[in-house]
């Protein structure tokens, strides 16, 4: 089959449009909001989240700025940071990802989870690659509480009356551990779960009003009429509201790993404005 150069010269630019289009998206992001009834509440409560920020090759300070400037004009009462603080190969200092995230605050509390990544990257490999310090969860645990984030690892707490926040470790890395983390559980108000990975929905009982994941990045590249290159959840979660087994949201979250790209599948920061119901 004979292939014209004006062929081979269109395919080029279309592949070429289709590389700058997926890198585009990959350092852009929306900003999507939600109104949800969450039983339980008493008065309204503006949550952010923020997911899979992978501070690393590829995500650097200046990304992280924008997206802790969005959430401070957001004014949110309580920031939900779901896991992957770091990507696996982040072979530089973690100081920057700290100084930025410092200026992240709220009313009710910065809470996060870690994610694979963070277990990957603080773990093993990071030791074998003689990377900076922090070299271990909690040392970084202990970094990132020193500028007010407080990590939930099976472990919950009481942010108001009506409200019980709680989050699980990762659950392809960690211990996950839904029951402890729901043990001081109130029996009444509303119950709102941080877990990275969201194949944590299958043993989230129903006293859970909603719980918040990432891990997925919504596939980061997706195909026309095929649909993501590559799923992270066994169940089948790609992004945005599930309804069962367990009430969640999952975010296709703000950064990237592999390779600095998304397509079809823009990052997101995700703002909810929950109401009594």
């Amino acid at each position: 089959m004979n292939v014209s150069r004006r062929t081979v010269l269109l395919g080029g630019v279309g592949l070429g449009a289709l590389g700058a289009t997926s890198v585009k998206e990959a350092y852009g992001y929306k900003l999507t909001s939600h109104q949800h009834l969450l039983p339980g509440l008493r008065t309204p409560l503006r949550a952010v989240q923020l997911t899979d920020l992978h501070y690393g090759p590829f995500i650097r300070a200046a990304s992280l700025n924008n997206w802790v400037d969005t959430t401070l004009a957001l004014r949110p009462d309580v920031v939900l940071i779901t896991g992957d603080f770091v990507d696996r190969h982040l072979l530089d200092s973690t100081a920057p990802l700290l100084q930025t995230l410092s200026r992240l605050t709220a009313p009710l509390g910065v809470w996060g989870v870690w994610g694979n990544h963070d277990y990957d990257y603080f773990g093993s490999e990071a030791r074998r690659l003689g990377t900076p310090l922090p070299v271990t969860r909690e040392t970084f645990r202990t970094a990132l509480e020193g500028v007010g984030i407080r990590i939930l690892r099976n472990a919950g707490t009481a942010l108001r009356e009506d409200l019980y926040l709680a989050g699980v470790d990762d659950l392809s890395r960690g211990d996950t551990q839904v029951q402890q983390a729901l043990t001081q559980m109130p029996t009444t108000g509303a119950v709102l779960l941080m877990s990275h990975n969201p194949d944590v929905l299958e043993n989230v009982p129903q006293q859970v009003t909603l719980t918040v994941c990432g891990h997925t990045h919504g596939g980061q590249v997706r195909l026309p009429f095929l649909g993501p290159l590559k799923s992270s959840s066994q169940l089948g979660f790609t992004e945005g509201w599930v309804f069962g087994p367990a009430a969640g949201y999952v975010s296709r979250g703000l950064g990237v790993t592999g390779a600095p790209v998304r397509l079809n599948c823009p990052a997101e920061l995700v703002v909810f404005n929950f109401e009594p119901e």
